[in-house]
């Protein structure tokens, strides 16, 4: 027989056990991820996994585009919580994957712009956004590492992923006052770093260690050797 899957019930233990323990305390963050539904956001066979502390599959690589997860609730929220985001913020949320970082972003922002490259993704993101009435949010299509410069500038920047670095083309995109959180590194090395751009330069702070999937679109290019 099938068991029924209480999500009510797995959204508080996400809060209560794996963002109120990593020191998530910002009410407009806990609050969007005890209302949002995760499992509406990850392929249907993995909906009862929606929960977990693992990053998710949620897209498989093709077309030299990278795979996509579905970044683990702490590391995520705890990158939402470092960007400081402000309810007039107009925000980039970059590999946006199915919509449900932009969703969350959406409910503690003024508006939200979702990056991604993966046609089937942005129409996914587009349509479940669309399904949940999320009036602030705009998903687009593009190159990852390039941003979404019609759109900006921007209070905020979003990378959900590990990169090896950030483009410098994304800290052009950003406000005075701006800020840009990502994960650099690999693996348990990785940290989430905490970017601000005051007066045309960027200052960077090491915030916390986190280990989440790498997004392949921004490795680096071999350099050539002679």
């Amino acid at each position: 027989m099938h068991m029924t899957v209480d999500f009510q019930e797995l959204r508080v233990k996400m809060v209560d056990g794996q963002l109120r323990t990593t020191d998530v305390t910002n009410v407009d963050i806990l609050t969007a991820m005890l209302a949002l539904p995760r499992e509406d956001f990850v392929p249907h066979n993995r909906r009862e996994l929606a929960y977990i502390d693992e990053d998710i599959l949620v897209a498989p690589a093709q077309d030299g585009r990278g795979s996509r997860y579905l970044m683990e609730p702490s590391p995520f929220a705890r990158l939402v919580q470092l960007a400081d985001i402000r309810r007039t913020d107009h925000v980039l949320d970059v590999a946006c994957g199915t919509g449900y970082s932009s969703a969350v972003l959406s409910r503690v922002a003024g508006s939200v712009v979702g990056l991604e490259s993966h046609p089937e993704l942005v129409e996914t993101a587009t349509r479940k956004l669309a399904d949940g009435g999320f009036t602030n949010v705009e998903v687009v299509e593009g190159v990852l590492v390039e941003g979404c410069p019609s759109r900006a500038p921007y209070d905020v920047i979003l990378i959900n992923g590990a990169v090896e670095e950030v483009p410098e083309v994304l800290f052009e995109q950003l406000k005075d006052g701006g800020r840009l959180v990502s994960v650099v590194g690999h693996g348990n090395a990785a940290r989430a770093m905490f970017h601000i751009k005051e007066g045309g330069l960027v200052s960077a702070r090491r915030a916390f260690n986190a280990a989440v999937m790498p997004l392949e679109e921004f490795r680096r290019a071999p350099a050539f050797e002679f």
